[in-house]
């Protein structure tokens, strides 16, 4: 594996003491500024957020142009999202006021001819980052983009074709640790991750992956003190430096695609695969092949395919296939303690998230199904929108300020017990 750093600045240098404290100036505690929230865990501090309701609790819906995945993230009162355009011919990015579902302001940011895809993942799957000031979105082939939050053009950057025989597209999400833009490229093409000047758009490092198509995010987890960039992938799960590129450790996976994020919690990692195969916990930290050195647990898990990721809610893992199928295991010793299909119609691609001790699954139909995790299955309820049945939900679901808001392919929901805003 090769590492490639044609420049360096003293923003990459300084990553380690500045990244992990970045949050204390984030602003408002309820921003939800990256894919799987603050701390790329799907967890929500927010308390007295909506658990149960029905097409009355509907505050507003906004249409939007074109179709798109990208979930809602969201800083203040913007909500940044993407979509694509004639079949991929456009990508578009734009904000969305939260109170009200207006648009604010809306760029194209690239034209062209557009690169095969899959039907499930479309042009427009990578979810946005914000740092507060500015907002950071990819379009795989069609390149990496920097806006103000105010909507004014910043930088863009082509990185790759990111070409995979199967022809699926890509769909991993950027994030920001100091000065750096993290973006994982797995490809067959362009298999680099990358670490980008926030400000300016120049590579600073690149290291080379396997050569495998993948779609999973890095997350950034702290280990003794030290930082680390943590990768889902096929065939193995791998730290990076985020300040350099330097592989630090790898784990061999128990089966393909590396699609869905880990989890951390208490110390561990949590990941399944994509593929069938087996479900496991791994203690970060270490360097070269940590598999038998730093596995805690692994369990057999055969339930079909898994692309939604996992979450820890109180000593518990919850994991669901995409056909709804939610399996719970003890998070310390990984023995299984029930499983049960939770959704009455639609699969499960999307993310769940948690609060107040509450799991939150949205189906690709529009149903939040929310389980209260523990011993024994218990759900808290089952809400639908009554969205129409041509809309798609993969994107996941937002918390922000006692409020959720869901993106179809085509729509943006907001959903509250109180009055909308004006």
């Amino acid at each position: 594996m090769k590492n490639f750093c044609p420049l360096r600045r003293c923003g990459a240098i300084l990553i380690v003491t500045m990244s992990w404290l970045a949050f204390a100036s984030t602003g408002r505690a309820d921003n939800w500024p990256r894919w799987r929230g603050p701390e790329g865990t799907g967890h929500s501090t927010e308390k007295g957020l909506p658990s149960q309701w029905d097409e009355k609790g509907l505050l507003w819906k906004s249409p939007l142009k074109g179709e798109g995945q990208s979930s809602p993230i969201i800083w203040g009162d913007r909500i940044f999202l993407t979509s694509a355009l004639d079949k991929g011919g456009q990508r578009l990015v734009f904000c969305v006021d939260r109170n009200s579902g207006k648009i604010l302001w809306e760029h194209v940011a690239w034209k062209g001819k557009a690169e095969p895809t899959h039907a499930m993942n479309g042009w427009a799957s990578a979810t946005c980052v914000t740092d507060g000031a500015h907002v950071y979105a990819s379009f795989g082939k069609a390149g990496l983009h920097c806006y103000t939050v105010e909507g004014k053009h910043v930088w863009s950057k082509q990185l790759g074709e990111f070409r995979s025989k199967t022809k699926r597209g890509t769909a991993a999400s950027p994030i920001l640790v100091g000065d750096l833009v993290i973006l994982n490229g797995d490809s067959e093409s362009d298999h680099v991750l990358f670490g980008i000047d926030k400000h300016t758009g120049t590579i600073v490092w690149k290291t080379d992956r396997p050569a495998r198509e993948g779609y999973s995010t890095p997350i950034l987890i702290s280990v003794n003190g030290r930082q680390e960039v943590v990768l889902n992938g096929d065939p193995n799960l791998a730290a990076y430096d985020p300040s350099s590129g330097k592989l630090l450790w790898s784990c061999k996976n128990y089966a393909a695609r590396g699609e869905p994020t880990p989890t951390f919690a208490d110390g561990l990692l949590y990941v399944i695969n994509g593929q069938p195969g087996d479900v496991y916990a791994l203690k970060p930290g270490g360097s070269g092949d940590v598999k038998s050195s730093h596995l805690v647990w692994h369990t057999p898990r055969r339930f079909g395919r898994d692309q939604a990721s996992p979450i820890v809610v109180g000593g518990y893992l919850l994991v669901t296939n995409m056909d709804g199928l939610l399996v719970c295991y003890d998070a310390k010793a990984g023995k299984e303690l029930w499983k049960e299909r939770i959704i009455t119609e639609g699969r499960i691609t999307a993310a769940p998230f948690a609060a107040e001790g509450r799991a939150y699954f949205l189906s690709e139909a529009g149903q939040v199904v929310v389980v209260a995790p523990g011993p024994e299955f218990k759900i808290v309820a089952r809400n639908s929108i009554g969205a129409p049945a041509k809309e798609i939900f993969r994107a996941s679901p937002t918390p922000c300020e006692g409020r959720i808001y869901l993106r179809s392919d085509r729509t943006l929901y907001c959903i509250g017990t109180g009055k909308a805003a004006p």
